[in-house]
């Protein structure tokens, strides 16, 4: 078990993460790039440090990155010197896209540390005001790997989500992720903006406001985040999210012109389509019961192998690190048909 992580950035999601480790009994030193958070920080039992040269000689088994993207590669140039007399640290990241970060990580050096990672969690407000350990809470996270990564590694990684953290995970390659965070989370942000956009646009936007209940605030809950943070984190997925934006405008146009032309037929349709979604959601809600069973992770192949079973809508809970076998412990989880 992973005993002591280091963690760059102590905004809404470093600072939530550090917070929760350490109710949880795990050592934690941090660095953030203002000092402002650290006297609540070390009141909260989070040892701080002044620079990432004292955070890398704590000798930290994980260091987790959850600084901003745009600043990654002045940190990992800070970084990859000293990681050099410290090989034995593994390091990853909470970033949302992964390609990017896995760009900017080869072309530090630091390929051979690395395994990427992206917590399913956050909310709409930012820094470490806002840090809340149960922003973790039943939070599935996704680990990314590429035929380079070290088993090692992944499975310090994969201890710290399920052990030391407490969450589930998937494992995927970067670009299943890229592509899956655009569908779920960069494109709906784009789309919520655009909402928010249209009611300020709208002369009679004071009666329309007065009249928002809980359909409107649910559709624009995350338009109420930082705008620059959004931005920074659509622009950084900007291909997939460009691509997704085109689909969905083509489908609003569509029932548009349906709703002109009083197309019944296609009107029925559209709004039939998501059916299945709507019976996984009912049986998400219903608390499906899940089926847990033990997977055998082989020596080779083993990052195909785990993909393949998050295609499945299998979650790991635990890997198993005792015996001669590797293996993990895996939860069937509700899936559309």
């Amino acid at each position: 078990m992973v005993s002591n992580i280091g963690i760059i950035g102590l905004g809404l999601i470093g600072g939530s993460l550090a917070r929760r480790l350490v109710d949880r009994g795990v050592n934690v030193v941090a660095w953030n790039h203002r000092p402002h958070p650290y006297a609540q920080a070390e009141a909260d039992g989070i040892r701080c440090v002044p620079s990432l040269a004292q955070l890398v000689a704590a000798e930290p088994d994980i260091i987790v990155l959850c600084n901003p993207l745009k600043a990654m590669p002045a940190i990992l140039g800070a970084l990859q010197p000293l990681l050099d007399a410290h090989p034995d640290i593994t390091l990853t990241d909470v970033g949302s896209v992964k390609g990017m970060v896995r760009q900017q990580i080869e072309e530090a050096g630091l390929s051979e540390q690395y395994v990427g990672a992206h917590p399913m969690a956050g909310n709409e407000h930012s820094g470490w005001q806002a840090a809340d350990p149960h922003l973790y809470d039943g939070a599935l996270w996704a680990i990314t790997v590429d035929e380079r990564t070290d088993y090692v590694r992944f499975a310090a990684v994969a201890q710290l989500i399920c052990g030391a953290i407490g969450n589930r995970l998937i494992v995927v390659d970067d670009d299943s992720h890229d592509k899956a965070a655009a569908m779920i989370s960069h494109m709906p942000h784009a789309v919520s903006t655009a909402l928010i956009n249209e009611l300020v646009a709208n002369p009679d936007r004071n009666i329309a406001a007065a009249l928002a209940a809980g359909s409107w605030r649910d559709m624009t809950r995350v338009a109420l985040t930082d705008p620059e943070r959004t931005r920074a984190m659509i622009e950084e997925d900007a291909v997939n999210v460009e691509e997704l934006l085109r689909h969905m405008a083509a489908r609003l146009t569509d029932i548009a012109d349906h709703l002109h032309d009083g197309n019944e037929r296609a009107i029925g349709e559209f709004f039939a389509a998501g059916d299945p979604f709507r019976a996984y959601k009912a049986a998400v809600n219903a608390g499906a019961e899940a089926s847990r069973h033990t997977m055998l992770i082989p020596e080779h192949g083993w990052q195909q192998a785990l993909l393949e079973s998050a295609r499945r809508g299998e979650a790991i809970i635990a890997l198993n690190a005792a015996g001669s076998e590797r293996t993990a412990t895996v939860v069937q989880q509700p899936a559309m048909r």
